[in-house]
């Protein structure tokens, strides 16, 4: 018995050191990630102002660490909602200018709406048509309604009438549904992990 308890002892300090090497190793790299991102801070400053949107300068941030932690040419993902189709966009500027103009209008359609913001960000991952889906629906987004829309309208829509899934394993989905999201359906988890990016961004920027 003594043995089988030093051994418990000595498997639970392994794993608690594994999670703080872990927890480390993931801190630094979301510090280097957010640092990278804010090198755009004036792109985005700029953009914020030209579409009378300033104190969004935050969440436009979060929505870059999000769509690409500032690695790619198109760091805000605009090119299907400018020419609907990927790969379009070559320019880091032209990235944000037409982010932010998207995003702008999907807050206003939101406030119009009578929906709050985290409405319009999914709706920047959805599509906007997703604002009055949640406006018949009380005007709040919630990760079941997401769920809801992604599986339910947007998946058969872009052509998976089957409701296919494939794994996901970012830590909301594996809480939520044991990770995975609807193929052809956007990520329905998107708002809640572009508010927890926001976080980042203000705490490390």
């Amino acid at each position: 018995m003594g043995k089988l308890m030093r051994f418990l002892k000595k498997m639970l300090l392994f794993v608690l050191l594994l999670l703080l090497i872990l927890t480390v190793y993931l801190g630094y790299d979301i510090r280097k990630n957010v640092k990278h991102v804010m090198t755009f801070e004036s792109e985005v400053e700029q953009a914020v102002k030209e579409n009378d949107i300033p104190e969004y300068k935050d969440l436009i941030l979060a929505i870059i660490y999000t769509e690409s932690k500032g690695k790619a040419e198109d760091l805000m993902q605009s090119s299907e909602s400018v020419y609907g189709q990927q790969h379009m966009i070559g320019t880091t500027k032209e990235s944000i200018d037409a982010g932010v103009a998207y995003l702008a209008q999907s807050l206003d359609k939101a406030e119009e709406a009578g929906c709050d913001q985290w409405t319009a960000v999914q709706a920047y991952n959805f599509g906007l048509d997703y604002i009055d889906f949640i406006k018949e629906r009380g005007g709040k987004n919630t990760i079941r309604l997401a769920e809801e829309y992604s599986k339910e309208v947007l998946s058969p829509l872009l052509g998976n009438d089957d409701q296919r899934t494939y794994r996901y394993y970012r830590p909301q989905a594996v809480f939520y549904n044991g990770g995975f999201l609807y193929k052809n359906g956007g990520n329905m988890f998107y708002a809640d992990i572009v508010k927890m990016n926001m976080q980042f961004i203000k705490w490390l920027k």
